[in-house]
């Protein structure tokens, strides 16, 4: 199985994602950005993106990845990683389910300001406008489709640990 967290950056995925594999036995966290970040390293480069989901091999190739690590090790992946470009959120899911891979699916929310605060507040990033970038599309797609592909998490008042008890409690009943 995989459990999905996904949420625009500042929405707590990394952290909550940490979290949730200690709390489920088995599991094991697959961040898909390193699949993005190995396609970045390519030289010379890759066509130029402002993002590296944009690639055609990307999408494919995370589904690839978590197919070959679930075959070889089992028990549940969780994947933090933010999606909110509808068309690669199904490619990535059809090609889980053409490999019998079921999926949880949670969307880490938090509003507007909140994620804001948290991005320009980050110790460990700092500051991104990459990162800022991305709020409008995430309220967007949380508006016209994610939501409905997802269970929302709000963690807008939680702690990370708290989120990760909430959805760890839903993947284990």
């Amino acid at each position: 199985m995989i459990v999905r967290l996904n949420g625009t950056h500042g929405a707590g995925k990394t952290t909550t994602s940490a979290l949730v594999q200690q709390l489920i036995p088995d599991s094991r966290v697959f961040d898909a950005e390193k699949v993005g970040e190995t396609l970045m390293d390519i030289t010379p480069g890759l066509p130029g993106t402002d993002n590296f989901q944009h690639w055609p091999p990307w999408r494919p190739l995370v589904v690839e990845t978590a197919r070959r690590v679930l075959d070889y090790t089992g028990g549940i992946l969780v994947m933090p990683m933010t999606v909110l470009v509808e068309q690669y959120w199904r490619e990535i899911s059809s090609g889980l389910a053409r490999h019998d891979i079921p999926v949880r699916h949670f969307v880490l929310h938090a509003d507007q300001d909140t994620l804001r605060g948290r991005i320009q507040g980050d110790t460990v990033l700092g500051p991104s406008s990459f990162r800022l970038a991305h709020l409008e599309p995430y309220a967007e797609a949380a508006r016209t489709w994610l939501h409905s592909e997802a269970e929302v998490v709000d963690t807008t008042h939680l702690t990370p640990a708290e989120a990760a008890r909430e959805i760890a409690g839903s993947v284990k009943n």
